[in-house]
């Protein structure tokens, strides 16, 4: 037997890794924040989602390129760090963290709105916490659902997403004929504007959240200087379009529905085209994909504190504890499961901004990486040069800064806040910037 140490095998082709990216987007995500999107935009939910896919393809091209130049995890935080500076890097991880703490909360926040909906007995906080005890149990425990599991629940939510759409069309149909499936008042009508559907699409860009998540299979991938930034781009564009053929089809038939309650609004649509059942079916459908992705949220929150403490960058006797009988950060896992219970107070709408307030952020300085880069290897030459190096990691950088600035003021006042603490713990462990600060690794 070779004593020589054990590497991931590079198994992987570009369908698994579209599969694996998409599968972490989870579709059906599309109908758990539509009646958000539909008041913020006013009816114009599904050219919220075209802004966002344009502005999303941008800087896929570019998360694309610098997977290519550095093959490794740690995505923004990594390609900041190595591309402009260690401390600037710092600081872009710190937003993310931001995403990787908020997340669990929006997660849970829309399995319980959805949930209230069909069981108005119960108060909303209830579910929320009763999301938090079981996912928190679990990940405490150590339980990794399968892959077999995983790709049950995949398939599951594709079904109901498809038959969704299917039944809208079907209702449009059958209310308005051939020309209630073909109307361009989804896209706009006198009564939407412009900063309406920007705010929109700012929002609606959670819905792209994890397009990055395939850097992390480079190791495992053939040829990944080539199948991870096609990968990327694939899973971007594949998902827009998921998500704005099915908003549209839902669009279709929220224009003649009298929605109660915005942030459950899909479950009310979903009577209205399938009756009792499929209401029923839905409900299921997106209440245990819910479950699923907040189990999988806040093992990866409480894995990136974990490494923040293991590496000094947070207390380590605190971040960087591992249980001694279940061998799972217990602290951290607490810790994400506590920051849920601020979704109680909250609406899905502002949760969703903090999360993107992060994730514009990082977006903003991939695109930047790109810039730096290039100037720093002298490839901007020739037309193609210029257009990859320079134009696209602009026009993307541009974007995202202009869907940042159009998020929740809340929002934005506690990213500021955040990232003003980031700066304190950034001066305190460089000793006033005298020396460079620690890097956290992500091989363990």
């Amino acid at each position: 037997m070779s004593d020589s140490p054990q590497r991931l095998t590079r198994t992987l082709t570009l369908g698994p890794l579209v599969l694996f990216g998409l599968a972490y987007m989870a579709p059906m995500i599309v109908l758990g924040t539509f009646g958000v999107l539909d008041k913020a935009s006013n009816g114009t939910v599904p050219t919220a989602y075209l802004l966002a896919l344009v502005a999303m393809l941008f800087t896929a091209i570019s998360y694309g390129r610098m997977a290519r130049a550095f093959p490794v995890a740690g995505s923004a935080y990594t390609y900041t760090r190595r591309t402009i500076d260690s401390r600037v890097g710092f600081l872009v991880g710190w937003a993310v963290l931001l995403d990787y703490f908020w997340l669990p909360t929006v997660i849970w926040l829309i399995g319980a709105s959805y949930l209230s909906a069909e069981f108005p007995g119960v108060p909303t906080w209830l579910w929320i916490v009763a999301f938090i005890a079981l996912t928190t149990i679990l990940n405490i425990l150590g339980l990794k659902l399968a892959t077999n599991i995983n790709l049950l629940l995949m398939a599951m939510q594709v079904l109901v997403l498809i038959f969704f759409i299917v039944l809208s069309f079907g209702h449009a149909a059958s209310t308005a004929g051939a020309a209630g499936i073909l109307s361009a008042t989804p896209f706009g009508h006198p009564g939407s504007t412009l900063s309406g559907i920007a705010a929109a699409a700012a929002i609606a860009a959670y819905s792209f959240l994890g397009f990055d998540a395939i850097t992390t299979l480079t190791e495992e991938t053939r040829d990944p200087e080539r199948t991870v930034p096609k990968a990327i781009v694939l899973v971007t564009i594949i998902g827009g379009v998921i998500f704005v053929v099915a908003s549209y089809a839902t669009q279709l038939v929220a224009s003649s529905v009298h929605i109660k309650d915005p942030n459950s609004a899909a479950f009310e649509i979903a009577a209205v085209i399938g009756g009792r059942l499929f209401s029923a079916i839905f409900l299921a459908g997106l209440v245990i994909t819910q479950f699923a992705s907040g189990i999988a949220a806040q093992a990866s929150a409480s894995r990136l504190l974990y490494a923040m403490g293991r590496d000094s960058v947070l207390p380590k006797k605190i971040f960087g504890f591992v249980n001694e009988r279940f061998h799972t950060p217990l602290i951290n896992i607490l810790l994400t499961g506590a920051v849920g219970l601020i979704g109680i107070f909250l609406d899905i709408s502002t949760a969703a901004s903090f999360i993107n307030f992060g994730a514009f952020t990082a977006f903003t300085f991939v695109n930047l990486c790109v810039i730096a880069y290039a100037l720093r290897q002298r490839t901007l030459r020739g037309p193609a040069g210029w257009i990859l190096n320079l134009v696209i990691p602009l026009i993307g950088a541009a974007v995202d800064v202009w869907l940042l600035t159009n998020l929740d003021s809340n929002a934005l006042l506690i990213g500021l806040c955040w990232l003003v603490i980031g700066v304190v713990i950034l001066v305190y462990l460089t000793r006033g910037f005298r020396r460079p600060p620690p890097e956290v690794t992500f091989s363990e």
